[in-house]
Formats: C-alpha cells, sequence, structure tokens
C-alpha cells in the first residue's frame, strides 16, 4: 500500500493561502496539498491523520498568525513528534519573521528552509521538489510511486548506491 503524502501550508491570510497551493498545484498529481488556517486548525487536522496510510511529508508555515505563532507551532511539532509529521521537512514561510525569530526556528523548530514572501513560483517549485525528495528517501518510503515530482537524478543514485531502499 502507498503511503498518501501530503504538503500542509499554514496561513491565516486566505489570499496567500489560495497562492501557495495553487502555485503548489503541480505537485497534486503525486502529493496531496492541505491548507489550514491557523496552527490549532492544523494541529487539530494532524490529529486527525491514520500515519499508516497518510504523513505529512512537507509544512509550509507563515510566522505572524492570530493564536499561535508560526515558529511557536513548528517548535511543537518537534517537541511532540506525532507520527504523522515524524521527520517532515518544515519551511518557515513569512515577510515580517526578524532576525531572532529566524534564529529560533532555525535551533528549535528544524527548520530545513526560510522563504521570504513573495515567493518566486519557481523557487518555491525547487525547494519543494529538494525537500519532498529528502523526506522520501529519509523515511524508509519506496521513492517509485513519487517518482514524478522528485529529483529522479537524486533517487536514482540513492538507489544505485544505498541498494536496500525499498523499491517496490
Amino acid at each position: 500500500m502507498t503511503i498518501k503524502l501530503i504538503i500542509l501550508c499554514v496561513e491565516d491570510e486566505p489570499d496567500v493561502l489560495d497562492a501557495i497551493t495553487r502555485d503548489l498545484g503541480p505537485f497534486e498529481s503525486v502529493f496531496q496539498v492541505e491548507g489550514t488556517s491557523s496552527a490549532k486548525e492544523a494541529e487539530d487536522w494532524i490529529k486527525s491523520l491514520n500515519p499508516a496510510q497518510q504523513r505529512v511529508a512537507l509544512i509550509y508555515c507563515d510566522h505572524v498568525m492570530p493564536g499561535k505563532r508560526g515558529v511557536d507551532f513548528l517548535i511543537d511539532l518537534v517537541k511532540e513528534e506525532p507520527a504523522a509529521v515524524k521527520k517532515s521537512r518544515k519551511v518557515l514561510f513569512t515577510g515580517q519573521a526578524g532576525h531572532e525569530d529566524t534564529i529560533e526556528a532555525i535551533n528549535h523548530a528544524h527548520i530545513e528552509h526560510y522563504l521570504a514572501k513573495p515567493w518566486e513560483r519557481g523557487k518555491l517549485e525547487k525547494i519543494t521538489r529538494k525537500l519532498l525528495t529528502d523526506y522520501v528517501l529519509d523515511s524508509d518510503l519506496s521513492p517509485l510511486p513519487y517518482m514524478s515530482m522528485l529529483d529522479q537524478e537524486r533517487v536514482v543514485k540513492e538507489l544505485h548506491d544505498h541498494p536496500t531502499i525499498q523499491d517496490v
């Protein structure tokens, strides 16, 4: 059974959430793209997942949101580590985080990337492809069901260099 991998976008501004999910549209042929409008909504949604069937591979999270800051949401995920988000790649996605917030995100939320708003679609796609490839290769999943949206050259090299990676 192929596990459904999800790209989760947490963004409180509806127009921005629509824009990022639209720009991630090419990945929807292989990955599920979900949007939530707050950290609380994202937490509740993650709790509803069955990790044997669904996992969050990548999280794009805004920093400045009502209720809980994005950095705090990501830090809480690292502390609690729900099974559905284990090994998830995280991107702090904001136009307003200061230097200290960014350092906090790197040191405590284990973010892999910082993406400033407004973003360039090509850059978003490149970051997404890299981080999804990282996730699949690091999660002991067969890369074949996801191959069309991954860095294929890198996956083939990993399969060649590490034949213990699942190939069915």
